[in-house]
């Protein structure tokens, strides 16, 4: 079977708001709603969020099309960059491109790439070990921490070269083991409302 990583869609930016507390914007409510009519979510038998608002906003709308209640995994948020709180798009992605390219360091107080790194692969860890792998899950969370753990399943350095491509809403699919070491990557970053399915 199969396991997936889905990134929230576009959110409502405020800068008066927490980013953790943000939520979807009509254009990404819009897309999970498409994605929530593909055949592949009717396959999901759990679904696991990332405690932040949008995440949960996502993985709630993907629930009540598979059938299933939404659980909370509390150390699968999204990397931590309460240092320097929101930044306008162009100071965001030189930070990310910051971020990815030294992962051992933090970029102003920003939590390091390998710590985060750590954090949702020990986290998904911990999920898939007490799993039945027959049965297809959904992990929903954020572009940063996907990434991570991307470069983790396809065993290749922490890169940007791997991020998710602009406005998320974005899945990848893995291969399901109790063991998340030998589980593989099966496809790249794909927009939610266009994946086909497990091939």
């Amino acid at each position: 079977m199969f396991g997936l990583y889905i990134s929230h869609p576009q959110v409502q930016i405020d800068p008066q708001v927490p980013v953790p507390d943000w939520s979807l914007s009509p254009l990404g409510r819009e897309r999970v709603l498409a994605a929530a009519a593909r055949p592949w979510v009717a396959k999901l038998q759990r679904i696991v969020s990332s405690p932040e608002r949008k995440a949960i906003e996502t993985a709630e709308i993907l629930a009540e099309a598979a059938g299933v209640e939404v659980e909370i995994a509390s150390a699968s948020h999204e990397i931590d960059r309460s240092a320097t709180g929101y930044l306008t798009h162009d100071a965001h992605e030189e930070a990310a491109n910051r971020f990815f390219a030294d992962p051992s360091h933090s970029f102003r107080g920003w939590e390091k790439a390998i710590d985060a790194q750590q954090r949702i692969v020990t986290t998904i860890s911990q999920i898939i070990l007490e799993h039945d792998p027959a049965r297809p899950i959904a992990f929903v969370g954020h572009g940063g921490v996907g990434t991570l753990l991307k470069c983790s399943l396809a065993g290749r350095p922490i890169s940007r070269d791997g991020d998710q491509p602009p406005g998320g809403g974005n899945l990848f699919c893995f291969s399901l083991t109790r063991n998340l070491a030998e589980c593989r990557l099966k496809c790249e970053w794909t927009p939610m409302e266009f994946w086909q399915g497990e091939t």
